[in-house]
């Protein structure tokens, strides 16, 4: 007899433990490529006839006047951002950088205090 015929295996048990509990499965790619060609096809079935479409006979969304000010602004900035930040080249970025640095106070510096 070897020492080693008296061991338990397989995995260990904690007090306490339910294995009732079970690991969730992963979504396997087969059926992510089943659920976007279902969508694809309720899109192009959507598309061709409007008043069909169960969803749009549901539920219309309609946004306040506010709403839409808001996402035209909103859109509006954007856009404005997008076309400043095109307009600079790495250059002119690393430049602004280093001035905004230079202009910051030295937090590890220690001031001066007193006459002297």
């Amino acid at each position: 007899m070897s020492a080693y015929d008296h061991v338990a295996g397989g995995p260990l048990k904690l007090k306490g433990d339910d294995s009732s509990i079970k690991k969730k499965k992963k979504k396997s790619k087969k059926d992510k490529d089943k659920l976007s060609a279902a969508v694809q096809n309720a899109l192009r079935e959507g598309s061709g006839s409007g008043s069909d479409s169960p969803l749009s006979s549901r539920r219309v969304i309609t946004k306040t006047a506010a709403e839409l000010k808001f996402e035209e602004i909103q859109r509006k900035r954007q856009e404005e951002k997008v076309k400043k930040a095109a307009t600079k080249s790495h250059k002119e970025k690393v430049a602004e950088f280093n001035q905004k640095l230079e202009e910051m106070t030295e937090h590890y510096d220690i001031p001066k205090v007193g006459p002297g």
